[in-house]
């Protein structure tokens, strides 16, 4: 009798044969086997190597042990109610059952539903044999009853304070990304076959790259996203033709080259963060926002934020106004005499353009005359899921480690928006290099996620007190150099871009942050998420965005009456500058006024790599 190799049926046939997989050389497996021992050994030594140096210390790391200590009171909480916990074990041990008594009744032959089915979004288990092979569709729904019964155990945890729970529910989606099945050989049936096919030898050529990495990080793993030596900053990546025009110790100040004869007399200064580069808005000719800015008849100029080390440990939230976007508006108008600019900030690069924007109106200092913020935060009450790395004694764990140096690490960042989604940006990489021993393929952007950048030690500790645990900005109780900041002073029309599924910025977050301030304020909601929500080329349009008048009640409500627009927002973008400011004056080339050009764009500082 044939065998039916269908999703709900499953013969004995089926069962015993299985699917067939290459079988092994075993000369080969052995030898392997023998060269993946020696790369382990490696890897082994590149971790150990800053203990042995005495850059690092032994032992449970911080991170663990607050995980640890988050989840046992959650678990503390379950079993002051030892009802609870019988209801809690009976529900898992139900789940269990079902999916047995299913799986026996497949091995029977008889159609099946799933206990319990991947989310339709969830690439993890495409491969069709965890479906059709009885024993991975079984250890396939084991994981998902298990780790969704966890998540629902922190989630009715009511009596835990609601930063613990939230902090709980982080760890648990961490603990249960890295324990799916599909992130080991013996329970992944891909890894298998190709473990098989290959002999062992992609493994070894994993295991080559994880020692790499790990070299390259330090002692701690650089994960591999992207092949190395593709992107070169400035020849590939960040072209827009342009001259720095201005430096001091924080920035470079570039002012782009024009494209039309006549452009608009106001400038445009561009704000972006430093938490990374600014050429997430100059990927490349088609990507770059720049460019087409550039191309719509705008003067652009971009703060290039130094790579900063011990020599900027002092500079302050303060200084990076100052030396930053004052500096900047200083150079803006030397170098075309305007005295007014529209400015755009982007994440935290808008954070403190807002906090300018404040200073400026306590000050009575009108040189930025609009302002466009995109994904944004200004109000932290909603701030998502990085409010988990942020409490007093998180915070006084990364001071200590940032006063020891001066500053704290690139990576440390860089592993904090990874793990905000890891089933994307974290595993897939885990498995796919490590594991299968492939390399990436080249792609851009997580070039540019790879080229991190440090954080300077009394700027960044201002930034996590005063917004993340605080929330001063949004409360009026912020201080910048004597003055105590109100957003409701800021006059000025405000173009506040979210992005609907952002994780850093949520849309919720920027939706209550555009009430804080005092004029009028466009709120535009975009597809997608932090970066490809704002980096949705005109000339390759992706995604959608709201539109919806004034910003009033909850997100919820303006979006039911909201306008979707298919494609991207930067025309629209374009056309509320325009109506801003439409008078047009002759092009202007940068070094053609009383600024000189230092060196081509994109500049030196933007070339430290962390």
């Amino acid at each position: 009798m044939k065998a039916k190799d269908t999703r709900g049926t499953v013969t004995a046939e089926h069962v015993a044969d299985g699917p067939k997989a290459p079988m092994p050389d075993l000369e080969a497996l052995a030898s392997n086997t023998a060269r993946l021992m020696e790369e382990m050994g490696k890897a082994t030594a590149a971790a150990l190597k800053p203990v042995e140096e005495g850059r690092a210390k032994a032992g449970v790391s911080e991170e663990v042990s607050d995980v640890v200590k988050t989840l046992g009171q959650v678990v503390e909480h379950w079993a002051m109610d030892p009802q609870r916990v019988v209801l809690a074990q009976t529900s898992l041990t139900k789940g269990f059952l079902d999916l047995w008594t299913g799986t026996m009744r497949r091995m029977q032959g008889e159609a099946t539903a799933p206990v319990a089915a991947p989310d339709p979004a969830d690439k993890r288990f495409r491969d069709p044999e965890w479906s059709d092979n009885p024993v991975y569709d079984f250890i396939k729904q084991a994981y998902l009853i298990t780790t969704r019964w966890a998540e629902d155990l922190v989630r009715e945890a009511d009596g835990v304070d609601p930063h613990t729970k939230h902090k709980a529910e982080f760890y648990v989606r961490q603990i249960a990304s890295a324990l799916a099945p599909t992130n080991f050989v013996a329970t992944n049936p891909e890894l298998m076959r190709t473990t098989l096919k290959e002999n062992g030898e992609n493994l070894v050529r994993g295991m080559k790259m994880l020692a790499e990495d790990i070299e390259a990080g330090k002692g701690t793993l650089k994960l591999r996203q992207t092949t190395a030596g593709t992107f070169q900053v400035g020849v590939n990546l960040a072209t827009t033709p342009g001259k720095v025009v201005f430096r001091n110790d924080l920035i470079e100040l570039i002012q782009y080259e024009p494209a039309t004869p006549s452009v608009y007399k106001r400038p445009l200064l561009i704000v972006p963060p430093w938490i990374n580069k600014f050429y997430i808005l100059d990927l490349n000719p088609e990507k770059s926002f720049i460019r087409w800015a550039v191309s719509q008849g705008l003067t652009v100029f971009t703060i290039s934020w130094v790579n900063p080390d011990e020599r900027q440990a002092k500079k302050s939230f303060e200084d990076y106004m100052r030396e930053g976007i004052f500096a900047a508006l200083d150079a803006v108008e030397t170098a075309t005499g305007e005295k007014s600019v529209t400015a755009i900030g982007y994440c935290v690069g808008g954070t403190l353009l807002s906090v300018a924007l404040a200073y400026m109106a306590a000050v009575g200092d009108k040189r930025i005359a609009s302002a466009t913020l995109f994904t944004t935060q200004v109000d932290f009450t909603h701030a998502g899921d990085l409010s988990v790395f942020v409490d007093e004694e998180q915070i006084k764990s990364i001071e200590d480690r940032m006063y020891a140096r001066g500053y704290l690490e690139g990576s440390s960042m860089a592993s904090a928006f990874n793990m905000l989604r890891p089933n994307d940006l974290i595993w897939p990489y885990v498995v796919n290099v490590y594991l299968k021993g492939e390399s990436p393929f080249p792609f851009d952007l997580l070039f540019w996620n790879s080229d991190s950048t440090r954080m300077p030690a009394a700027n960044h500790s201002f930034y996590l007190r005063n917004c993340y645990l605080e929330n001063n900005l949004a409360k009026g109780e912020m201080e910048i150099g004597g003055k105590r900041l109100d957003l409701k002073k800021v006059k000025i029309p405000i173009y506040n871009l979210a992005a609907r599924e952002d994780h850093i910025a949520p849309a919720k977050s920027v939706f209550k942050g555009s009430k804080c301030f005092g004029g009028p304020v466009t709120y535009v909601l975009a597809g997608s998420g932090h970066i490809a929500g704002v980096v949705n080329p005109a000339s390759k349009p992706k995604y959608q965005f709201w539109t919806n008048g004034k910003v009033e009640g909850t997100l919820e409500t303006w979006l039911a009456g909201a306008k979707e627009t298919p494609g991207t927002w930067w025309p629209h973008w374009m056309a509320w500058v325009a109506e801003q400011a439409p008078a047009m004056v002759k092009a202007r080339k940068p070094g053609s006024r009383k600024l000189k050009p230092l060196c081509d764009a994109p500049g030196e500082y933007v070339k430290t790599r962390a």
